[in-house]
């Protein structure tokens, strides 16, 4: 059974808070949610704002979508006003898109407080709409905000609005859960007793995830019949957000067997929801289902063990099939098997009596604060040391770091750094906008003229944590700082009670990776 999947990042995930992407932003990832080869992508409400106005202009000339039908959004006709005569009718009519999704009450609550109106007036509102599109030659989905709500307060309302709206002709009736707080057992009741009463029309869903059942809610729906289902990328939206399409697809796809996304764009999930969170500038949990960094990821020895010998004992899909991958992290609890495993993720292969001196050598830096899950770059050091390698492309003399208060808004960090490369000594400054910034630039001076494209690498990431707080201003500190040379990125982690000192040892951990692996 092929199920329609309705992008809405674009519109309702980006009411989430923190979220405010440009135009440009917008249609990069609309290409992307189109490349991922969902059925429609809700694109926002034209006329809403200068912002959606320009995008709904640009869609036109510039986006060639190839798998996804893009959707404008908007609501009914205003209270005492005649469809042809609404400026977000008209604008929906103006956006140039062939499918329309608008939005209108399904509960006598929200019609006689919200509206202010009776429940006649509200379904001439949504019938006037749906004729007057449809008459324009526009496919109109219907929004039934607060459905499930309204069904529970008095679902004769809620069922003379949906037999009306499915009466004006609408193309799908979406259930919608506004307030995300219905339950799968509810959906299951509701819905039993609504779909088999229209056996020929196209229904659909849209849930919140207030209580964290959009997902299961939306699965119980299709599991009834529905072949509609709304969402956003990562469950971006509004609260605490929509049903998230990252882990509703490989649910639908891989856990049943209905049709969403063809197999080679589901091979892109990994990927793409990814690189949206890079756009919106919100990170993914790394324990997100099916795409978080972590969602494959075997810290345990036992674990570990086990997918030595086959990864289906201990992960309940092929990762591959979401484009992610199986990862071994090492810590204190690590086996031998674990850290042959990750060994070998390097390239390294590790006997048995080095693997036992990892460990305790992993064992030993984790007591005092290190962490190496997050700095596989470390790792890599670390290991190639037991191994005897031990890189040497420059030796340390020293490092001088001052900051300068140079008025109410200015403050410069500037470094000296003092090092050896190749029998040449070197003494380099470095300014930046703080002290790690100017580590940095002072190292990679000194670095440049035997390392030709050192300037390529960057840091794009840099957190701090405080290891034990309750020892004051003298608790160590723990650095982790993540690179990018343009291809590959790796972090690295330093641990000090002085944290320039912590920061200064993670950023050579990060020059020495990438002499080592380049």
């Amino acid at each position: 059974m092929k199920i329609d999947i309705f992008d809405t990042t674009l519109r309702d995930g980006f009411q989430q808070e923190g979220i405010s992407p440009s135009v440009k932003d917008k249609l990069a990832i609309a290409k992307l949610i189109d490349e991922l080869g969902v059925s429609f992508i809700e694109g926002g409400w034209p006329g809403a704002s200068p912002k959606e106005e320009e995008f709904f202009l640009k869609a036109k000339e510039e986006l060639d979508l190839r798998n996804s039908k893009l959707v404008s959004f908007g609501s009914t006709r205003k209270l005492n006003i005649a469809v042809e005569d609404d400026p977000q009718v008209k604008a929906l009519i103006d956006s140039g898109t062939d499918y329309v999704c608008i939005v209108g009450k399904s509960s006598k609550l929200h019609i006689t407080k919200a509206l202010q109106t009776d429940v006649p007036n509200a379904i001439d509102m949504a019938v006037d709409t749906i004729k007057y599109l449809k008459s324009k030659n526009k496919k109109v989905f219907f929004d039934a905000e607060h459905f499930f709500d309204g069904y529970k307060e008095d679902s004769k309302t809620s069922l003379e609005i949906l037999d009306a709206v499915i009466q004006s002709g609408v193309d799908c009736f979406i259930f919608c859960d506004t307030n995300g707080g219905t339950l799968p057992d509810e959906v299951h009741m509701i819905l039993s007793e609504v779909l088999d009463q229209y056996p020929e029309s196209k229904f659909g869903v849209h849930f919140q995830n207030d209580n964290g059942c959009a997902v299961a809610n939306s699965m119980v729906a299709v599991e009834l019949g529905v072949d509609h289902v709304q969402g956003t990328i990562n469950g971006y939206g509004e609260r605490t957000g929509n049903a998230d399409l990252c882990t509703l697809i490989p649910n639908l796809s891989l856990k049943k067997t209905y049709e969403t996304i063809s197999e080679d764009s589901l091979s892109k999930l990994t990927q793409i929801a990814n690189h949206i969170a890079e756009l919106v500038n919100v990170a993914i949990d790394s324990r997100h289902p099916y795409v978080g960094s972590s969602a494959f990821t075997h810290k345990a020895g036992l674990h570990a063990s086990g997918m030595a010998k086959d990864n289906a004992l201990y992960e309940h899909i092929d990762s591959s099939k979401v484009g992610n991958f199986t990862r071994t992290t090492v810590s204190e609890l690590a086996g031998r098997a674990s850290v042959i495993t990750k060994a070998q993720e390097f390239g390294l292969a590790l006997n048995n009596e080095e693997a036992k001196k990892l460990i305790e050598s992993v064992q030993n830096l984790e007591h005092e604060g290190f962490q190496f899950e997050a700095a596989d770059a470390s790792l890599f050091i670390l290991m190639n040391t037991i191994k005897g390698v031990v890189p040497n492309y420059f030796s340390f003399e020293s490092f001088r770091v001052f900051s300068e208060r140079r008025n109410s808004e200015n403050v410069v960090s500037e470094a000296v750094c003092k090092i050896s490369v190749k029998y040449n000594r070197y003494v380099k400054t470095g300014e930046g906008v703080g002290p790690v910034d100017a580590l940095s630039k002072a190292l990679k001076s000194a670095l440049e003229k035997d390392f030709e494209r050192i300037n390529e690498v960057k840091l794009i990431d840099y957190k701090v944590r405080i290891i034990d707080s309750s020892d004051g201003t003298e608790a160590k500190t723990r650095v982790l700082i993540e690179f990018t040379d343009g291809t590959k990125q790796w972090s690295t982690i330093g641990v000090h009670e002085n944290i320039i000192n912590a920061s200064w040892n993670a950023l050579c951990d990060g020059f020495n990776y990438y002499f080592m692996t380049s």
